[in-house]
Formats: structure tokens, sequence, C-alpha cells
């Protein structure tokens, strides 16, 4: 009979998803010890300038966490024990006892990294190891070195930027800058609610919040946009130099097709507007700002292709961003590159970043970057890492190999978490392992040469020094 330490040794060892001799040489020597840069991410600034003390594995590993929310929704856990009043203790419960049906899903691998990584633990999270995973890591959270600060700097990671809104005053970015000495914390600008006008009751109201920001009164579209280059001043002056933008698809329209003022005026008076006249709203609106954006020297994020919230009965019980999203399959292509070519005719395009959530993309992403990298910048219109539901290894083999055959792999600025978490940033660690299992297969096979220095080189680029030097932070 094989021994329960025999049944770990080859799961999540040294050589994890490593195959080939080269491959560990890449990792190991090149890779592994380079810090992180998480250019976008969800934590919160509150928790990271406060250096928060979690008082239990379920506070930090599942409350936030839609992953596991959707795995054990799945296997008919009570809602009661993910997002309900269960305690703690209940939740990281039922939480164990799913993890050993979760097998081939990534949130397996991840739940074995985050305990190896962050707390040492080695054995596998199940029913019967529940009560005493769930009493060693509640208990070493209550020290300094694993409270928020202390748990960026387990994993080496030197700088996040967070995601936020125009609104926001940066408060706790600014007591991070003292209180935060190893991890440096950035703001990104992310203003989706500026055009989101399907709603003109809700939208007048966030308006109003935007002008008190500002300090503009904002009674009509000019007023708009002197408000939105006021925030993003009042961004740039605490160090942000990145937007980013979470839409279905990117729009386009001849500029003029609507008169975006009086869009703008029937909003603020209450009425609706169709959905053409949205969308061109949100297009012009969009326009605008990546005009902004160029003026400031900022790297502009596109996220698209996620179809939010579609089950009506959950969202109206438990709200936006509870696990019930899934890939879209919006048109891309064409809107996108027109998009793209309006700012790109008038010298006006942005250091880019392109996200795709349906795999089915991948190529049109590889592709569409190239039309618009133009000598100016290395890698100046990026096709960024496989994200939500693709960060996972097939989805990250998928996006590096689409990359690889039609862009320049080379020039890649790697990996981010896009997450709420503090423990999540072990999935660096796991797509630099499949970055270089990729490479060391490739040499394998004849199809590299067996250059150490170089492929390391390339290697060491992507997994740290591209993002350093494309963001200049």
């Amino acid at each position: 009979m094989i021994s329960a330490t025999e049944k770990q040794s080859k799961f999540l060892n040294e050589d994890f998803l490593l195959k080939n001799d080269f491959a560990k040489t890449l990792y190991h020597d090149y890779a592994s010890k380079l810090p992180i840069i998480d250019y976008h991410c969800h934590l919160s600034p509150k928790d990271i300038a406060t250096n928060r003390k979690f008082n239990s594995i379920s506070e930090v590993w599942l409350a936030g966490d839609h992953y596991k929310w959707r795995a054990m929704r799945t296997l008919g856990i009570n809602e009661k024990y993910i997002t309900g009043n269960a305690s703690d203790e209940e939740k990281f419960q039922k939480w164990a006892e799913a993890v050993p049906y979760t097998l081939r899903n990534p949130l397996y691998h991840w739940t074995h990294l985050e305990l190896q990584r962050y707390f040492g633990i080695t054995e596998l999270l199940g029913e019967d190891s529940s009560a005493s995973i769930y009493k060693e890591t509640t208990t070493l959270l209550q020290t300094p070195e694993y409270h928020t600060q202390g748990l960026l700097k387990k994993m080496n990671v030197e700088l996040v930027c967070s995601t936020d809104d125009p609104i926001d005053n940066l408060e706790f970015h600014k007591i991070a800058e003292s209180s935060s000495p190893t991890t440096k914390l950035l703001p990104a600008f992310r203003p989706d609610k500026v055009y989101a006008v399907e709603n003109p009751s809700s939208y007048q109201a966030y308006i109003n919040q935007l002008a008190d920001a500002a300090g503009i009164s904002i009674n009509n579209f000019d007023d708009l946009l002197s408000a939105l280059e006021n925030r993003i001043e009042f961004f740039a002056a605490n160090g942000g130099s990145l937007s980013d933008h979470g839409l279905e698809q990117l729009y386009y329209f001849e500029l003029g097709t609507y008169d975006v003022k009086s869009l703008f005026s029937k909003v603020l008076e209450g009425k609706n507007l169709s959905q053409e006249e949205v969308n061109y709203f949100k297009f012009h609106t969009l326009y605008e700002l990546c005009k902004m954006y160029h003026s400031k020297g900022w790297t502009q994020q596109f996220h698209l292709g996620a179809l939010r919230n579609t089950n009506e009965r959950m969202l109206g019980k438990l709200g936006p961003d509870t696990g019930f999203d899934s890939i879209g399959d919006f048109s891309q292509a064409r809107a996108l590159a027109s998009f793209l070519n309006l700012l790109d005719g008038t010298d006006q395009l942005a250091k880019t970043i392109l996200y795709n959530l349906n795999p089915s993309d991948n190529e049109v992403m590889a592709t569409m970057i190239g039309n618009f990298n133009d000598g100016s910048v290395k890698g100046k219109i990026q096709f960024g890492s496989a994200w939500w539901f693709l960060d996972q290894k097939d989805g990250m083999e998928k996006q590096i190999n689409a990359l690889s055959n039609m862009g320049l792999l080379s020039c890649f600025i790697g990996m981010l978490t896009d997450s709420r978490s503090f423990l999540s940033f072990p999935r660096h660690e796991y797509f630099r392992r499949i970055l270089c299992n990729l490479i060391g297969q490739d040499v394998t096979n004849g199809e590299l040469p067996a250059d150490e220095a170089w492929l390391g080189k390339i290697v060491s680029n992507i997994s740290y020094f591209n993002a350093k030097n494309y963001f200049n932070f």
C-alpha cells in the first residue's frame, strides 16, 4: 500500500509542472526568486495601509472568493456556508470537504499551493484535516508576519496596483506609502461607472459624487470631461499611471453619429437612452478618456468579454461579483480595430493591454496587437495574460502559444493576479512554472537551442523585468 507521504511526494514538489530538466533550470535559476509586480488586482488599499489582521483563515481565504463559492454551490453546499451567517470555522469545514472534489480544477492546485507557500502546510486539505489546518492557519494569522503587509512580503511582492473609482480620495494609498515599506501600492483609474448610463437615476447619483470629488459642477458633457481630467490629474499626482476598463466589448461609431452632449443631458434629465445611444455614449466617453491617458503617458487596460450577473434571482439576493458571471461570446475584432485606429490616426493611442475572456478570441488579440505596435515603444500594445476563467494551466498555455505564434512572447509583460485575496500570489509562481515548462519542452524537442543564458534572460524578462520597464514604475 502507498503511504500518505509517498502519495504527496510527487504532488506539488519543487519540480511541480516542470516536466524536463531544462524547464527545471529555467524556473529555479531564472524565475523563482524574482520579485512580483502585480499591476492589476482588486486588493483593498485600506487592508494594506492599515496592515489588517485576519481573524481566521476563512476571513482571508473564503470571503469574496467567488471561484470557491461557485465550486461549493455546484457540490450542493447551502449558501449559509458560502456567503451566509455560518461561523468562520463552519465555512472552512465545508470548503475543506469540497476541496477533494475540485480535482483538475485550478482551485485544487491553488488551494494546496497557498497552504504550502504561506503556511508551510503540505497535508492535503479535506474533511479529516480541516480542524487541524483551521487551527494552525488561524493561529499563524494572528502574528505580525501574517498581517497583510507581512503576507505581501512573504511572497516577495514589490508592487501592486489596486483598482480605484475616479471618486476615490486615495486616502489609503497615501497612508500605505509610509506604512508598507517593502510593497509599493499604486492606484489604477477604473471609470466604468462614468459611462454606465443604462440607469439614469443611479447614474445621476454617481455624477453628483464625481462632481464633489472633482470640485466641479457637472451640468453638461464638457463639465464631465473637465471633472474626469481633474481626477486623472489627481491620480497621477498620487502615483497613478494606469487605467483599467471592464467591458463586454469595445464599441465603435463614426464620431458625430449621435450628439453626445444631448445624450448626456437626456440622462441627467432622467430619460432612458436607446441601446444604440447607450453604446455610442460609452464609445465617445471612452474615446475622450483615452486621449487624456495618452497625454499623461499612461497605460490603458481593457478587460473584454465577461457576461456578468446572468442569474437575476441570485443577483437580487447577493448583489454583483458573487459568482454568477461567465465567458461571453461578443464580437470583438472589427470594432476593437476601428477604436484603436481612431486613436492611432491622430497619434493619441496610449500604451494598451488587451485581455480577452473568451479563448476563441486568443488569435484575434494576438494579431490585433501587431496592427498598432509602431516601433515607438517595445511591446506598446500587449496581449494581456490569461485572466479570470482562463488563469489556469490550459488557459495560460493557450494564451502563451497564441502570442508566441502571432506576436513576440519575448516582449510579454507577464502575469497578474486580478484577485481580491491576499493569498493569491502563488498564481505568479504557477504562471512562471508553466512558462518555463513550455520553453523547456521546446528545447527538449529540438525546437529551440539549449542556450540557457539567453532563454533564462527571456524568462526573467517575462516574469519581472518587462513589466518593470514597460510601466516605468
